[in-house]
């Protein structure tokens, strides 16, 4: 399932390359993915649960691939380690283990791809 999602983030920057929003690229992912009739969520509300307190809306999730892989755009300069961390604590809340952060504002993708493993 990953690979198929990174052949996807592929095609899209090979097609339009570096510098649009982050929202851009998630909204064509989406298109794409549609088409493999695989579910997913998109924007997906991850609720952050502290003793008895629950809040529905503690963080958003780009996409979720079939409740299995966690992928996160981003269109930025650089990837700090709080973008690391942020996909790392989406994935423990969410009890998935593997998310993609996907950084499209890279000359070459494969330089834009980490792998975040939660548990592997």
């Amino acid at each position: 399932m990953a690979t198929r999602a990174l052949d996807i983030c592929f095609m899209l920057h090979r097609q339009y390359g570096p510098g649009l929003f982050e929202s851009v690229y998630e909204e064509i992912f989406c298109y794409e993915w549609n088409k493999t009739g695989i579910p997913f969520k998109r924007q997906y509300g991850i609720p952050l649960v502290h003793e008895q307190i629950k809040l529905q809306l503690g963080f958003r999730a780009d996409v979720i691939l079939d409740d299995k892989v966690l992928i996160e755009f981003k269109s930025i300069e650089t990837i700090a380690d709080l973008h690391f961390k942020q996909v790392l604590t989406y994935l423990k809340l969410l009890d998935i283990r593997l998310g993609l952060l996907v950084n499209f504002n890279v000359v070459l993708l494969k330089e834009g791809i980490r792998r975040i493993a939660n548990k592997l």
